[in-house]
């Protein structure tokens, strides 16, 4: 079982490990986030001048309404998933993906449908291999074929527990690792949810010039939703997105493309066309400042995360993206560093209360 105590990164409160914990215990594939900004809204009021949810279902934290120039922090909270589709005469349940999926990661997993009278829980799976033919042993299995087991034996059983469109998620909770390491499922996107609430809640104790909004956005991982609409509604001036990216530091990843990314290294600051180049050299200078490990990386495309949405906001917005190196992304057993998000949020927090209220983003 994971301790709380784990978690023993230089910055990190009680209150805060707490908070990641519930984060990664509560559900939220995309479009069913709402239990999870629940949690959200019950930490973020503990601190925040102002806290609200708007009609797609994102939380927006604020610090400073009242301030002119706005900086815009962005971490999804929704997860990749299933949504139930079909239930058979027997009683075994079909659904499709939410995001994306390698249905191969799926075989055997224990399963959660979160139905409307309570969680369900399940078993995902095909036949045995004992009984593949030679061909199907040579192919990927599809989605297909595959089912959720209940234990029901009709449909009619099945039914009475389980609607069309109840969103199903991977057996939910944290394992503490050797080194300060941590698996479980959802750290994508749990880790950028955590860090930019951190960051504001870290922020506002050392006064900030600027308007801080910390938006835990929604349906990321169906099309960077949350962050658009969001983003038009604050129109910040700045904004940073906060999400997860491939470690490279195990078997068969090519550090090549990627970069050298290592767990408990340090968060990354990624370089390119995606970012505002007066954004990363202050979030880089800051962190030579106060002594918080990063590692610097490119990526010479649109990124495919909330940066992107942010960018391309209206007129435009000064952006930034600060990611968490994350070993087997969207798998059950994605594993990131707990010191890793607890810098994070310590940089994050410093660039916010360091932007000044007439600073020019506007490259030259």
């Amino acid at each position: 079982m994971w301790k709380p105590e784990a978690l023993k990164g230089t910055y990190m409160l009680e209150s805060a490990r707490s908070f990641f914990e519930s984060l990664l215990n509560t559900p939220g594939p995309s479009g069913y986030e709402q239990d999870v900004q629940k949690i959200v809204r019950e930490y973020a009021s503990t601190f925040a001048d102002e806290v609200s949810t708007d009609v797609h279902g994102n939380v927006t934290i604020v610090v400073n309404p009242d301030a002119t120039r706005r900086i815009m922090l962005a971490g999804h909270c929704d997860q990749i998933g299933m949504i139930v589709s079909h239930i058979d005469d027997n009683g075994f349940i079909y659904a499709q993906t939410i995001g994306g999926w390698d249905p191969q990661q799926l075989i055997g997993q224990r399963m959660i449908i979160w139905s409307e009278t309570g969680p369900i829980n399940a078993l995902i799976s095909r036949k045995a291999i004992h009984l593949l033919t030679d061909q199907e042993r040579k192919q990927v299995v599809k989605l297909k074929d595959m089912w959720l087991d209940i234990g029901a034996s009709s449909s009619d059983e099945a039914s009475a527990m389980i609607n069309i469109g109840d969103p199903v998620t991977l057996e939910l909770g944290i394992r503490e690792m050797q080194g300060n390491l941590a698996n479980a499922p959802k750290m994508d996107n749990s880790c950028g949810v955590w860090v930019v609430v951190e960051a504001i809640r870290r922020a506002k104790e050392l006064d900030p010039q600027c308007g801080i909004y910390a938006v835990s956005t929604v349906a990321e991982e169906i099309g960077l939703r949350g962050a658009r609409t969001s983003a038009f509604g604050i129109n910040p001036d700045i904004g940073v997105a906060v999400d997860v990216t491939h470690s490279t530091d195990c078997p068969s990843v090519d550090k090549k493309q990627l970069g050298d990314i290592r767990l408990g290294n340090g968060p990354v600051v990624y370089r390119g066309p995606n970012m505002n180049h007066k954004v990363v050299r202050q979030l880089l200078d800051l962190a030579t400042t106060h002594n918080i490990p990063v590692q610097p990386a490119a990526v010479g495309r649109a990124t495919s995360n909330d940066a992107n949405a942010l960018q391309l906001n209206r007129a435009g917005v000064a952006t930034g993206l600060v990611s968490i190196p994350n070993r087997y992304m969207h798998s059950a057993v994605e594993t990131i560093s707990l010191d890793d998000i607890d810098n994070a949020a310590e940089l994050l927090g410093q660039f916010c209360a360091n932007v000044t209220a007439d600073e020019d983003y506007t490259p030259a």
